[in-house]
């Protein structure tokens, strides 16, 4: 999957930064108010799974950024609509995962320009980077640190 439509513009913002696969856990463990948004489809939370937030008594937000129709045009309406049914206030963690990092950094990108200052990024994703094989989940990522997932 492309990580971004061709006619996509960049938002003009700056987020809070990359986060590994360590850091995201440690935040999502340690901020109470911290929430993970995943911005995968839902095609990709069926086949390849869904990070299992269980055990620090949360779960994440599913937005999907593209569909299968191309872009989500409701995306930023959807997202800001959802934080604000969550209590999510513009001074906490939310922390974007896709695949391997490139729609959740627009994602981040996206919410910053709304003024929340804790706009992160998962930089390695849920997959992570490919590898010499080219083949995903063994360099890096949700599944490859041995973070807790699930598949439906």
């Amino acid at each position: 999957m492309a990580d971004k439509p061709n006619d996509y513009q960049m938002p003009d913002a700056d987020y809070a930064g990359d986060l590994t696969a360590a850091e995201v856990w440690n935040m999502l463990g340690t901020d109470a108010g911290a929430v993970l948004v995943d911005v995968r489809t839902q095609v990709e939370w069926q086949l390849i799974g869904k990070a299992d937030l269980s055990e620090l008594n949360k779960e994440p937000f599913y937005l999907q950024w593209v569909t299968m129709n191309g872009l989500n045009e409701n995306f930023e309406a959807e997202l800001l609509d959802g934080l604000k049914e969550r209590g999510v206030e513009k001074t906490q963690p939310v922390i974007f995962m896709c695949q391997s990092g490139g729609r959740s950094k627009m994602a981040a990108m996206q919410l910053a320009a709304h003024g929340y200052t804790q706009s992160f990024n998962f930089a390695e994703g849920f997959e992570g980077e490919l590898d010499e094989h080219r083949h995903r989940n063994s360099i890096n990522g949700w599944k490859a640190s041995g973070l807790p997932w699930y598949q439906s």
